[in-house]
């Protein structure tokens, strides 16, 4: 297994951002070709890849194992002997973790077929734009159209030897949020003539707080962040333009419009009051990850009873994953898999225990043999 962790390694010196994971598909494809190929089948897509491992069943179902391949616009801090060789990008999401796990289970599949075939969905963009919808959609996939699928993600909460999950909602619908508010700049010493987007931007800001809290039913949850605002260039200019960056969050799809309607209501009502041009954008809207009740009971019994491995039944989390697209249209389930760190997801400093990885692909191994 020492060569999972390597192969972890490699993939963590080189994150690339959504469909530009040149490197890294380079790599995965390398690999693959290294593993006998008499029962593989393999078909590039954008800069991700479809591999189906052949069944030798005489009715075989096709169950589909899903990684992400991409990495994050992030700075590395950690200081490791193996840090991104890609300044001002990092894996500090998993998705080396993810893509190394991947590679595990194929290897024991590859050599030992099942009955059933085993699709592997190396996924790009699952940071963004989004990967998981315009795979969906691809002529590859349609020909290998899965009957069950399922994937995981790290978890730096819980354990290694640690897995969470639960029936139903997983992870929540979500949302990017662009707003540009555009005035007039001028002298700071002559405010009346100018239209100040700085202070439009901060009334903005305060007036989408009251979104969650007069907007939505408080039995429902929801969130409205703005995490970004760029305004302005030096003190004693007023600033002509303000942007804002953020990402909204529901547990119901009715709630996730409900947001849009009324984050854009605000924004327009600001640029009335403020006499100002606004342009609001949604980006990135990802679907809600919601567990197959009968396949995640079965994958937690199997769990439950699998020697060094804890399962833990968890709560549903604001956590956004394109994964949610596939459990739209095909059964499955996402699981948390715990890689105990002291810094969480996204963060520069992260550090996945890598004793995680060995357990979890045996333990998917066999669990894809007993289906």
């Amino acid at each position: 297994m020492d060569k999972f962790i390597e192969i972890r390694r490699d993939l963590h010196k080189i994150p690339e951002v959504g469909y530009k994971e040149y490197k890294t598909q380079s790599y995965l494809l390398q690999y693959i070709d290294s593993l006998p190929q008499e029962n593989l089948s393999v078909k590039t897509w954008e800069t991700g890849m479809f591999v189906l491992v052949n069944g030798k069943g005489s009715s075989p179902k096709t169950l589909a194992y899903r990684t992400d391949i991409d990495g994050l616009p992030i700075t590395e801090q950690t200081g490791l002997p193996f840090s991104s060789e890609h300044h001002g990008f990092m894996h500090a999401c998993g998705h080396d973790f993810h893509m190394s796990i991947a590679l595990g289970v194929l290897t024991a599949l590859a050599s030992q077929p099942i009955d059933d075939h085993i699709l592997f969905i190396f996924q790009p963009a699952e940071e963004g734009p989004g990967g998981a919808a315009r795979m969906l959609q691809s002529d590859e996939m349609k020909a290998w159209m899965p009957d069950e699928i399922m994937g995981l993600h790290v978890a730096p909460e819980y354990q290694a030897g640690e897995i969470a999950v639960k029936k139903g909602l997983l992870f929540a619908n979500t949302s990017e949020l662009k707003v540009v508010l555009t005035g007039k700049g001028g002298h700071a010493a002559y405010p009346h003539k100018t239209k100040d987007m700085i202070v439009a931007g901060a009334h903005l800001i305060t007036q989408l707080q009251s979104v969650v809290s007069r907007s939505i039913d408080p039995l429902n949850s929801a969130v409205v962040t703005v995490g970004k605002l760029e305004a302005g260039t030096v003190g004693n200019i007023i600033a002509e333009t303000a942007e804002l960056n953020g990402t909204m969050r529901s547990l119901d799809p009715e709630v996730m419009e409900t947001l849009k309607t009324r984050v854009k209501a605000i924004s327009e009502g600001i640029a009335l009051a403020f006499d100002c041009e606004v342009k609001v954008e949604f980006n990135q809207p990802y679907y809600m990850v919601y567990n197959d009740h009968q396949l995640t009971e079965d994958f937690m019994s199997f769990a439950s009873e699998y020697n060094g491995i804890h399962c833990i039944e968890c709560e549903k989390a604001m956590t956004g994953e394109d994964f949610g697209y596939f459990l739209k249209e095909i059964p499955g389930f996402m699981f948390w898999l715990g890689v105990g760190s002291e810094y969480g997801l996204h963060h520069a400093k992260l550090n996945p225990d890598e004793k995680a990885i060995e357990p979890a692909i045996t333990f998917i191994t066999d669990y894809l043999r007993s289906k």
